[in-house]
């Protein structure tokens, strides 16, 4: 038989508190991790009207914007690139009767937009940046000043210096963008 050189236990590793280290590394990690929330679109919504059982509006003064699940623009039935939207949009808007097949008068234009339920968000985004541009672009011309001298004047409305010059901007050019509820149908 082989002796030991001695007779000492072997080494092992005190686990008893190994329990109240992984519960606080799991503390640690629950409260300095941030979990990001999908905010989704800063849309603001009309205010809430008593329904009219029948309005009209002429068909002139509807702006159809089509997105088909192969992110592909059709506008007022003409394929178009996304960087002729919001000059196009402009010109809609700011028609005032001379063309017949375009809106009366600003306050009568609406822009209807509408996508495929294969469209992709990057795509549906564009368009709605495209289209809110179109109106910071004309309601900044209306005021006299540049597109960001307007966003500042639209970020601090609440100033009574800046709430007038921002209700003139958003009467003469009302936003009025209507978003359909997206089609099933795909397609080229």
């Amino acid at each position: 038989m082989l002796k030991r050189k001695g007779n000492r236990p072997s080494a092992e590793v005190n686990s008893g508190s190994m329990a109240d280290i992984a519960f606080l590394l799991l503390i640690f990690f629950l409260v300095t991790t941030t979990i990001a929330s999908d905010k989704g679109l800063p849309v603001q919504l009309p205010p809430k009207k008593e329904l009219e059982q029948d309005v009209k509006i002429k068909e002139r003064n509807i702006f159809n914007i089509l997105v088909n699940s192969n992110d592909m623009l059709l506008v007022e039935e003409n394929i178009m690139d996304i960087s002729e939207l919001k000059e196009a949009a402009k010109r809609f808007i700011t028609n005032n009767g001379q063309d017949e097949e375009s809106s009366e008068s600003p306050d009568k234009a609406i822009i209807s937009f509408k996508t495929d339920r294969g469209t992709s968000y990057e795509m549906y985004i564009k368009v709605r940046d495209q289209l809110k541009l179109a109106y910071a672009e004309l309601r900044a011309e209306k005021l006299g000043v540049s597109v960001a001298k307007y966003n500042e004047i639209k970020k601090n409305r609440k100033e009574p210096e800046n709430k007038e010059q921002y209700d003139e901007a958003k009467e003469a050019y009302p936003e009025m963008i209507s978003d359909a509820e997206p089609s099933d149908v795909g397609g080229n």
